[in-house]
């Protein structure tokens, strides 16, 4: 069983479910259209809120989270993107891999993520 949750400019779905299995298209720090400013901090929590928010849609919530995949433009935010990421998952953080690498917009983040909810 697949359903698709919320549509992009681009091609792609702000989420799938799969199954027990709900896997978030990568977020980018834009909110209303706009790219946060504020750096890594502001950036790296409006990403996190836009998972959070696409998760809700699709029943979801941050603690269903097993598994992200996070992008940053610089190594050096490695240390405050971490504190803020923190936040986010205080507990039974999910299992994470983190890369540097040059992004499609001027921005310094974005995370995709999976999460695991069974249905019914």
């Amino acid at each position: 069983m697949k359903k698709v949750y919320g549509k992009a400019a681009v091609p792609l779905s702000m989420a799938v479910r799969a199954g027990d299995y709900v896997y978030v298209s990568g977020q980018v720090p834009v909110v209303d259209g706009t790219v946060v400013e504020g750096g890594i901090v502001a950036q790296t929590a409006a990403v996190l809120d836009n998972v959070a928010a696409v998760l809700k849609t699709a029943g979801c919530e941050m603690g269903d989270v097993v598994k992200t995949f996070a992008i940053l433009t610089d190594a050096g935010d490695f240390e405050e993107f971490n504190k803020v990421y923190a936040t986010y998952f205080p507990v039974e953080p999910p299992a994470r891999t983190t890369i540097e690498a040059g992004l499609m917009a001027d921005i310094m983040v974005e995370i995709e993520a999976i999460a695991y909810r069974p249905l019914g």
